[in-house]
């Protein structure tokens, strides 16, 4: 934050008069006024010991806070970033979650349904918010946090942004909005990163429509001060012809560009492009499991250190989150973005009373033993059998009347008063 100012510091949306920024809230919240009068919010999560995972209550917090500015008219935009120098946000917090995931826990899982749902209310939130989310996208985003930044209107990322879909690690599924932006990415390249895990970089997020800016990570102060030099008093005498988010796009053009590492995805899109287009997945498994298949189907790509790593994430990942991204990367490809995220919460309720997404954090971050037992093969998964339980998973697990996302899907949805 910037010292040239006085900040307003808030803790659950009241101020917090101390003006203490180390205020030990899950999400901290500022005001800093620009040259013009009016104000930019500041949303921090404060987490940075568990790289800023994303809980319940950040989501409330952050929800709460989204809705009282937006009726606080001389507030024009809310810059978002995470507390600490290593990531922004490295995925959901599940700890508590694993721990709800018992054998005798009720279907639909009470702690499944607010952790998921909480999480899924605020992307549409921040993805439909009148008013411009500014991401500082610095460091590890991965899983929840991809949710959070492809739902801000401006994505800024740095040379050291490193991005990934990891759920094929821990035996879930590409969530978090993954079915959405994984889908929008070019050449089949979103299919890719969600069956393989393949991290990424920041030119990778600005080719795949996750970012439009790349800056140095030492330059937020000049960022934010960027933002607060802008007539936003313009806006208000254009009569709104002149944006709020055409402010804040003309103010993060004027920011010095970094130079970026080289982009993995550009470099072998034309590869991934034919590898997703292989046959179905039965055809794309025969070529990641085999290094000598893969060699003969394109050496440059299959000698590749980051295609390598990738490999090796999908060989020893959940081979039902293969089929699960597989599966719904073609079925949402004509659904919105409420759609999904409703279809999500079924998938992600059901994850959570089967057995591989228990086993795989139990493995990864419980006993932290890194050997998963998977419940199926990728054979067994493609059986009519195993494709009946795949699709079980895209079942409502609600009455007609419970399901948390319901009004998501009717005439008021959101996304169907902007068609109207």
């Amino acid at each position: 934050m910037s010292a040239a100012n006085d900040p307003k510091y808030y803790v659950d949306g009241n101020t917090d008069h101390s003006g203490n920024s180390d205020y030990n809230a899950a999400v901290l919240f500022a005001t800093e006024t620009t040259a013009s009068g009016h104000l930019i919010g500041i949303m921090t999560l404060n987490s940075p010991k568990s790289l800023n995972a994303l809980s319940v209550e950040m989501c409330h917090l952050l929800s709460q806070q989204l809705e009282q500015w937006q009726s606080e008219s001389q507030l024009v935009a809310i810059l978002l970033k995470g507390a600490g120098d290593k990531a922004f946000c490295a995925g959901g917090d599940i700890r508590k979650l694993y721990d709800s995931m018992s054998d005798s826990a009720p279907f639909p899982n009470p702690y499944a349904t607010e952790f998921f749902s909480n999480e899924y209310r605020l992307y549409r939130q921040m993805h439909f918010y009148p008013k411009p989310i500014i991401l500082w996208g610095d460091g590890i985003i991965m899983g929840g946090g991809m949710g959070l930044m492809a739902s801000c209107s401006h994505r800024i990322v740095t040379e050291r942004t490193r991005f990934a879909m990891p759920e094929m690690t821990i035996g879930l599924f590409p969530d978090a909005s993954g079915s959405w932006f994984l889908q929008h990415m070019p050449a089949k390249t979103g299919l890719f990163l969600g069956l393989t895990g393949a991290q990424c970089n920041g030119n990778d997020a600005l080719l795949s429509n996750l970012a439009e800016y790349g800056v140095a990570s030492s330059d937020y102060d000049a960022v934010l001060q960027q933002l607060l030099a802008s007539d936003w008093q313009a806006m208000f005498d254009s009569g709104y012809v002149l944006t709020a988010h055409n402010i804040v796009s003309e103010a993060l053009a004027k920011q010095p560009t970094v130079e970026l590492a080289k982009s993995k995805l550009a470099m072998h899109w034309s590869p991934i492009q034919r590898l997703m287009n292989s046959g179905g997945l039965a055809a794309i498994d025969a070529l990641l499991q085999d290094d000598q298949a893969l060699a003969q189907f394109d050496s440059d790509f299959a000698n590749d250190s980051w295609v390598q790593r990738a490999v090796q994430t999908y060989r020893q990942g959940c081979p039902v989150t293969a089929a699960l991204a597989y599966t719904l990367y073609h079925k949402v490809k004509l659904l919105s973005l409420e759609q999904i995220l409703y279809l999500e919460l079924n998938v992600a309720v059901h994850c959570a009373a089967n057995p591989d997404f228990r086993e795989g954090v139990r493995a990864l971050l419980i006993d932290k033993d890194k050997s998963p037992k998977w419940s199926r093969s990728l054979a067994e998964c493609l059986t009519a059998e195993g494709r009946s339980y795949i699709e079980e998973h895209l079942d409502n697990p609600y009455t007609e009347t419970t399901h948390p996302l319901s009004e998501w899907l009717g005439i008021d949805a959101l996304s169907a008063q902007y068609v109207r």
